[in-house]
This record gives structure tokens, C-alpha cells and sequence, in this order.
């Protein structure tokens, strides 16, 4: 499960960064494509800031969509799952959007 080895390195890089504030919340992009399933993160985000100043803080996941490009037709889609396949039928399709993994923001007490 390498979320945890990426929630970890979540909590690590806030607790660099914020000193001795205690944290309220966390708040990341996961895009569908971008590899990470956000449920386990949330469940491995207890258990990396267990003990830390982040214990106890909500990690906030915002789920932006994905969009991808067919280069066959041109049309821009949603893609409905992980299988990238323009509704034309053509594989050949390039991802826009979707393969965020950001940490935009952290709330301090």
C-alpha cells in the first residue's frame, strides 16, 4: 500500500514546515488518475500523525475530475474509469486533468 509510504511523507513535510503550531487540518488534491486511492490515504493519515502535532487534525481531500483529450476526434471527456477510451472507441487519448497529488493547504491552531 503505497499510500502510507506517501501520507507519511504528507505528515513529514507539514511537521518541517509548521514549527510547534498544532494542526487543525490538511488540505490535499487527489485526482483519479494520479495513482492514490483517497480512502486509504484518509485511514493512513491517522495512523502516520498519530503522536505528532497533526493528531487528531481532519485531512481535507478535495477530488477534482478527470478530462482527457481523444487525438483521434479531438473530443475532450470525463473518463468514466481508469480505462482511457474516448466514447469514439479510439485508446489513443492524451489526460488532461487528473493526475493531481498537491498539498495545498495546512490550518494551524
Amino acid at each position: 500500500m503505497h499510500e502510507l509510504s506517501i501520507t507519511q511523507s504528507l505528515v513529514e513535510t507539514v511537521l518541517d514546515r509548521i514549527g510547534e503550531r498544532k494542526v487543525i487540518a490538511v488540505n490535499v488534491q487527489v485526482g483519479p488518475f494520479s495513482g492514490v486511492l483517497p480512502d486509504a490515504m484518509r485511514f493512513c493519515f491517522d495512523v502516520a500523525s498519530a503522536g505528532t502535532l497533526l493528531d487528531g487534525a481532519q485531512l481535507m481531500i478535495d477530488e477534482p475530475r478527470g478530462l482527457a483529450r481523444c487525438r483521434s476526434c479531438h473530443d475532450e471527456f470525463e473518463p468514466a474509469d481508469l480505462i482511457l477510451l474516448c466514447p469514439c472507441g479510439s485508446a489513443d487519448v492524451e489526460v488532461l486533468s487528473g493526475r493531481e497529488l498537491m498539498l495545498m493547504s495546512v490550518e494551524v491552531a
